[in-house]
């Protein structure tokens, strides 16, 4: 595996090693060992999530309050998506900021969003398998969103408003001027 830091660092991309020929393909998806040496401290993964979504699809962009904050590490089983992790934590560098990439069946890439970052994705082929692992649980009581369409965060989702699909909830959330710094993650969030 490789692992290549983006220019918001602690977003990672994982490129997998994979061993095919004419009968199929194998490859690791995750190695503790390895991954908590790219990133530099342990992540404690508890629950792999798999969802299913058609063309224009678009979830997000999403992230938890402490004390159920999650980091993902996401990848694609078929299809394609483009994958956007936003840097919410006050006092980064790249704060606002935020990283792109495209992940699919056929790159095999996954990538980690650490805590304090929204995390979005929007579904580029017909349908797409998209899976993930979080660090913590889901908690209805601290989920957030950010706007998808802010103008200040200037994320090109690659297909046209029309295209898009949106649940009711994410076509309501506040831009990102709008979020109480509360809300926000200090650059140290894993300390």
């Amino acid at each position: 595996m490789e692992f290549i830091k983006q220019f918001i660092p602690d977003v990672i991309v994982v490129e997998p090693r994979v061993h095919g020929d004419e009968r199929g393909y194998f490859m690791e998806t995750f190695r503790q060992d390895l991954f908590e040496e790219a990133v530099g401290y342990t992540v404690n993964f508890v629950q792999d999530n798999e969802s299913k979504s058609s063309k224009g699809v678009l979830r997000g962009l999403h992230f938890q309050l402490a004390p159920h904050a999650q980091s993902k590490l996401v990848r694609v089983i078929d299809g394609s998506v483009l994958d956007v992790a936003v840097d919410i934590r006050v006092g980064s560098p790249t704060f606002g900021q935020h990283v792109a990439v495209e992940l699919s069946g056929e790159n095999k890439r996954q990538m980690f969003v650490p805590r304090g970052f929204a995390h979005g994705f929007v579904v580029l082929s017909d349908t797409a398998t998209f899976a993930y692992k979080v660090d913590n649980y889901y908690s209805p009581d601290c989920d957030r969103g950010l706007a998808f369409d802010d103008p200040q965060l200037n994320i090109d989702w690659r297909l046209s408003s029309e295209q898009l699909m949106l649940s009711d909830k994410d076509t309501k959330q506040p831009l990102f001027t709008q979020l109480p710094e509360c809300f926000n993650y200090s650059i140290n969030y894993y300390d």
